[in-house]
């Protein structure tokens, strides 16, 4: 079975082209329920039934796990055995049709005011290398809205400085994005003066580097985000989609189109773009709730 669950994954990246977190998620969701079966009911992915597939979402309910946490793994299950059905393995899929978890409420993404985008921004201190290189991956990030995987699978070769443009290569399609002027700057300067010094090997491609010289990681990136959280005191949770949400929701306010910012942001579905201009209506009615005379 880890072979049938090694080609799943070998699917999801290849013949798919997932996004490595959507590939991660359904990877991780499915190896526990694989080891879940194992543990508890002695049988593998093909002889699950309706029954232990309720079972475990029930056991995922018991152990506290969200609405919305529960519903991806039933997801999860439903594409994987979709997968094994058009590979031979089982005629019909396990996954009850008629089974249904409730989600429960959505959470609103956590959004940085203009004033906490400054005072984070603000935060490196370009007296070296690292300071230099964090100012431009921060400046980067909030210029474009792109996401971290995107941010650091960045080469030399995505940015035209000239143009002050960077090329976003996603999943499935790639997009240019334009660099407001403090962005381009700070990321003209660590390209012309610093990254050279930084990098362990001159053919390395990648744009960001860390202290070791190769390519920047996930986790690297985030332990410098809060790091700068923490210097700039600023209490709300910031993730690196913290930034890419305040991106969406700073452009719609400032009248941007909700096109336009489904463009830049690389979403295949305007219903995602759509989240943030609900946000931006909920945050106007609350605010004429609470100054209107008459309200």
């Amino acid at each position: 079975m880890l072979d049938l669950i090694n080609a799943y994954e070998n699917y999801l990246t290849k013949v798919k082209q997932a996004s490595a977190n959507t590939v991660f998620s359904y990877m991780r969701d499915i190896r526990q329920y694989s080891g879940w079966l194992r543990q508890t009911e002695d049988i593998d992915v093909v002889d699950a039934s309706q029954l232990n597939i309720s079972n475990y979402l029930a056991h995922l309910q018991q152990e506290g796990r969200s609405g919305a946490t529960v519903s991806r793994n039933l997801a999860s299950l439903k594409n994987f055995y979709a997968y094994v059905v058009s590979s031979g393995f089982l005629e019909s899929s396990p996954v009850p049709t008629d089974i249904h978890v409730e989600r429960g409420e959505k959470k609103l993404p956590q959004i940085l005011s203009g004033k906490e985008v400054e005072l984070l921004l603000a935060q490196p201190v370009c007296v070296d290398a690292k300071g230099f290189r964090d100012k431009a991956m921060l400046e980067v990030m909030y210029a474009t809205g792109i996401r971290v995987t995107e941010l650091i699978d960045l080469n030399v070769d995505d940015v035209n400085l000239d143009l002050g443009l960077i090329k976003c290569s996603g999943a499935k399609k790639s997009r240019a994005i334009p660099l407001y002027p403090g962005a381009l700057k700070a990321l003209g300067v660590y390209l012309r003066d610093i990254r050279g010094s930084m990098i362990a090997d001159p053919a390395e491609k990648a744009l960001f580097v860390n202290v070791g010289g190769a390519r920047m990681s996930r986790q690297g990136f985030w332990k410098i985000l809060k790091h700068y959280q923490a210097s700039a005191h600023i209490e709300k949770d910031i993730t690196p989609h913290t930034l890419r949400h305040s991106f969406a929701v700073h452009l719609l306010e400032n009248g941007a189109d909700l096109n336009s910012v489904q463009e830049l942001m690389g979403h295949s579905d305007i219903s995602s773009t759509q989240m943030y201009a609900h946000m931006i209506n909920s945050k106007l009615k609350s605010v004429y709730e609470k100054c209107h005379p008459k309200a």
